[in-house]
């Protein structure tokens, strides 16, 4: 899996609340993205790279989103997004996120 269980986050759905586990980002998931079936498409803008030692990495980068609104229209929203990632047994894992921006808007 690419995401920690324990993941901890700040994000705009979340209200400023820091979230743990991955139950808040799967009601998204399954209730949202899963039946979204208007195409979406990601852009990952300036990413910054910092590895810490041997076992740990930092992206920080900007994210926009291009998308089809309710009414049919394309939009772009952007967020600002930083990632924190631990590699266990070999393998990377996402274990922190912030994210920054407008709330995802649902996708109707």
């Amino acid at each position: 899996k690419i995401c920690d269980p324990g993941l901890t986050s700040f994000e705009p759905e979340a209200l400023g609340n820091l979230v743990e586990g991955m139950d808040f980002h799967r009601f998204y998931f399954e209730n949202l993205l899963s039946k979204n079936n208007k195409p979406i498409h990601t852009t990952i803008l300036n990413p910054h790279v910092h590895v810490i030692g041997e076992d740990a990495a930092c992206i920080a980068y900007i994210r926009l989103t291009q998308y089809i609104d309710a009414q049919g229209r394309p939009r772009t929203s952007q967020s600002e997004e930083t990632r924190v990632w631990h590699r266990r047994d070999g393998k990377w894992q996402n274990v922190h996120f912030h994210g920054s921006g407008a709330p995802v808007a649902p996708l109707q």
